[in-house]
């Protein structure tokens, strides 16, 4: 009897593991310097009492461990993120959150929530190991913004009018308020040849 009801134990217990969901949204952008939130839908098990995990993978790179959470007096971070990374909990929407501050280029990473579970046959109490349970993960990418492009605005000034065959004479183009800074200009006057005019970006990359 003890035999069946332990495998019958196990079979539930093997239930209830697998009802353990995490949700993630698949993709998010950030800028830098600026303030992004991941977050984590999470169902079939009590939030509130579970320690929690942020865990990210740098473009090929590894796994880097980011934090474990269960509450904000119970934490603990990876020193390089410390400063700028904060989770926290909302048991009431059952969301596992990250805030991350200050964002820069090489945040860029996908980024998983994970629960530490116990496999039914493997309890802390028999010295058991413990497994991870991953959410999908979020694809986080940090890039500098990009301007809309604007068109230019053109003036042309024309020189007066001379008697003179011998006087230089010249036409003014003023281009203004335009974006990106890379222009090309063709000027035309009346039967003469025509002069093309290009000026290249003076920008830096995140302008």
């Amino acid at each position: 009897m003890s035999t069946i009801f332990f495998s019958l134990l196990l079979t539930f217990l093997s239930c209830v593991q697998s009802q353990i969901i995490l949700t993630q949204k698949v993709a998010e952008t950030g800028r830098p310097g600026g303030t992004l939130t991941l977050t984590c839908k999470t169902s079939g098990f009590n939030l509130g009492n579970d320690w929690m995990q942020w865990i990210r993978q740098v473009p090929g790179q590894g796994l880097e461990w980011l934090l474990e959470y269960k509450s904000s007096s119970s934490n603990n971070y990876a020193p390089g993120v410390k400063a700028r990374f904060t989770a926290s909990k909302d048991t009431s929407n059952n969301i596992f959150a990250l805030e991350m501050k200050n964002l820069k280029i090489e945040d860029t990473a996908i980024y998983y929530c994970a629960k530490r579970s116990f496999l039914p046959d493997q309890w802390r109490a028999t010295g058991g190991t413990a497994k991870m349970i991953f959410g999908s993960g979020t694809q986080l990418t940090v890039e500098p913004r990009q301007k809309s492009i604007v068109k230019p605005k053109l003036s042309a000034f024309y020189p007066p009018k001379s008697s003179s065959k011998d006087a230089v004479q010249a036409a003014v183009c003023l281009a203004s308020d335009f974006f990106p800074k890379d222009i090309s200009l063709q000027l035309a006057f009346g039967d003469k040849p025509k002069a093309n005019v290009t000026r290249p970006s003076v920008l830096k990359p995140d302008e």
